[in-house]
């Protein structure tokens, strides 16, 4: 890792981190960190990054995003018990508490990136793509996205944000959240919603209203693999750089990658590679070089430590 970048790259290595899960026999159990870290430290990437911590986002900080009513109903079920969605997402004690430690690391790393504290920064347990504003749903409690975004508008004053999302499954909590904003770019290849959760993401489903032709939605064919992905790919780039971001969020979940458990895309690691780095050249030619990388899905433990920590190495290496 010799002719990797000096420059300061962060990594949430907070073993806080593993408190996000469901418990064995989930597919988000708690071991996917220690999956992630592991196959980290054994490339040697724990000596060549800044750590970052995960901290617990204050109510205020969530209420960006998510209603006052939806934070209290987490808070009540969690005791109670049973399911905060139609049954993918368990209602265990102290998921208020695991998933605002989520949104607290994301907005660790998204402020350490605006700050200057990291040139770019990677969260492994993050991206809860499929929360909305009043709901649960797809093992996502809050969308610490959608506070990201809300933060950067409200403390940065930064309009022009872009959302790339590769995990396998639509990214519909954040994609409805901001369907009529024109300012908030969003491009997302996912797995066809005909053939997989949560059943969004049509090609035609381009924004409502004033936002009309500012989103892009990329349905893959079950199946797709490296080449069908490349070739796509030239499309988020085109848009992007018409677009001109100011910060870019990148949720490169690695269900997208063959041999997960509950998907159907036959992508490689180098698929997350390839995207992490094409989007640091895109960062660093029309945005100081500003990414977040979000873990997102990936439900093979081995699939994850390999495409996570090929985003890192890619983020380094840019």
């Amino acid at each position: 890792m010799s002719s990797l970048n000096t420059q300061p790259i962060g990594v949430c290595r907070d073993p806080l981190q593993s408190r996000y899960g469901f418990g064995d026999g989930h597919p988000f159990g708690n071991d996917r960190f220690d999956a992630f870290w592991q196959e980290a430290c054994s490339r040697g990437i724990d000596k060549h990054t800044l750590p970052i911590a995960a901290r617990p986002a204050s109510r205020s900080e969530l209420e960006v995003f998510h209603t006052k009513a939806y934070l209290d109903f987490i808070i009540q079920q969690s005791q109670k018990g049973g399911y905060l969605d139609d049954g993918d997402t368990p209602a265990i004690p102290g998921i208020y508490e695991a998933a605002s430690q989520v949104v607290g690391a994301t907005l660790n790393a998204v402020t350490g990136v605006m700050s200057g504290a990291y040139r770019r920064a990677f969260v492994p347990i993050a991206g809860l793509h499929h929360a909305g504003r009043e709901h649960a749903a797809g093992f996502c409690v809050f969308n610490d996205i959608g506070v990201a975004i809300e933060h950067l508008r409200r403390a940065h004053a930064l309009r022009n944000i872009a959302y790339v999302d590769i995990d396998a499954h639509h990214g519909d909590g954040v994609f409805y959240a901001y369907e009529k904003d024109p300012d908030l770019l969003f491009a997302d290849l996912h797995e066809d919603g005909r053939f997989l959760y949560p059943g969004t993401g049509r090609a035609d489903e381009t924004g409502r209203g004033a936002a009309v032709g500012t989103k892009l939605n990329i349905p893959m064919p079950p199946g797709a693999d490296d080449e069908v992905f490349r070739s796509a790919w030239e499309r988020v780039e085109v848009y992007l750089k018409n677009q001109q971001p100011q910060f870019i969020l990148f949720q490169c979940g690695a269900d997208s990658i063959e041999g997960d458990p509950i998907t159907h895309l036959r992508y490689t690691p180098a698929a997350h590679s390839f995207a992490a780095a094409r989007l640091c050249a895109l960062a660093d030619q029309v945005c100081d070089g500003r990414i977040v990388g979000l873990g997102g899905g990936g439900y093979n433990r081995r699939n994850l430590a390999l495409a996570w920590n090929g985003v890192v190495e890619a983020f380094l290496a840019a």
